[in-house]
């Protein structure tokens, strides 16, 4: 039986809460996140984190993009499936194209910044070890005030105004760390760092981030809370649901909402 790629966009139950106001449902629409393994010739390359849709056109810009093929021409074939959990391109491109890709190895996966997943197996992303994570939801006013003195507190970002932060908070609200990067994933790794080396309790309080929440970040996070500003993929809500994980998103300092696929868990 064929299978079907996973929808796009999903819908997600939420609870909006607000200050001086009830909380009220909402449904919101969210983006699904796959696992999109790439091969070429029959060579696995890689593993990108993608929305399942549009998966040829992706395919082959990423060929082109990443210097793999030289024109479209070099591109032969490419055939898209879906697997039990994941999707898969099987791209076929000329013999020279493929000489120079087995001549370069697999360096131009490395050191990515944003939402890439190095690796030659799905497996790699799908069986990850599960964390699991103290049971501590924050205080949703807490929630605002750390959301509100955020933008103070990023230094490069008010001169650049392109870079990423990761906040620790204690359970009141107040920053204690705040690390910024211009990759979503290095400016939380810098947080957890910073705390590991510093002596936080990531037990107590929770942390915030100014970047949507995927699927790694809700996977990254050592904490009982994390609070986006954007909306999070279903696959995030997926990973905090197993790991027990507060997941407040989207958030802003006047109002925030809560999945309730995490607080029913």
């Amino acid at each position: 039986m064929t299978r079907s790629l996973p929808p796009a966009i999903v819908p997600c139950a939420m609870t909006v809460h607000a200050p001086g106001a009830a909380a009220h449902a909402r449904t919101l629409d969210i983006a699904e996140e796959t696992p999109v393994t790439l091969s070429f010739n029959g060579m696995a390359h890689g593993v990108m984190m993608a929305t399942p849709l549009d998966l040829h056109d992706f395919a082959t810009g990423f060929a082109l993009t990443e210097g793999i093929i030289p024109d479209l021409a070099a591109l032969k074939d490419v055939a898209v499936r879906a697997e039990a959990d994941h999707a898969r391109v099987d791209m076929r491109i000329d013999g020279p194209s493929f000489h120079r890709l087995l001549a370069r190895g697999r360096r131009a996966m490395a050191g990515r910044t944003s939402c890439g997943v190095c690796g030659t197996d799905a497996r790699d992303v799908l069986d990850r070890p599960r964390r699991h994570v103290p049971d501590a939801p924050p205080d949703l006013a807490a929630v605002g005030r750390a959301l509100a003195a955020l933008p103070g507190r990023q230094v490069l970002n008010a001169r650049a105004r392109m870079l990423h932060a990761a906040a620790w908070c204690a359970p009141d609200g107040t920053i204690m760390q705040v690390r910024e990067d211009v990759g979503r994933h290095n400016a939380l790794d810098k947080l957890v760092g910073a705390g590991l080396r510093d002596g936080l309790d990531f037990g107590r309080g929770f942390c915030v981030i100014t970047s949507r929440c995927s699927y790694e970040m809700a996977h990254k996070a050592i904490m009982p809370g994390l609070v986006a500003v954007s909306a999070p993929t279903a696959r995030a809500l997926r990973v905090a649901g197993q790991a027990g994980l507060y997941l407040v998103a989207p958030a802003r300092a006047t109002s925030v909402m809560v999945p309730d696929l995490v607080v029913g868990k």
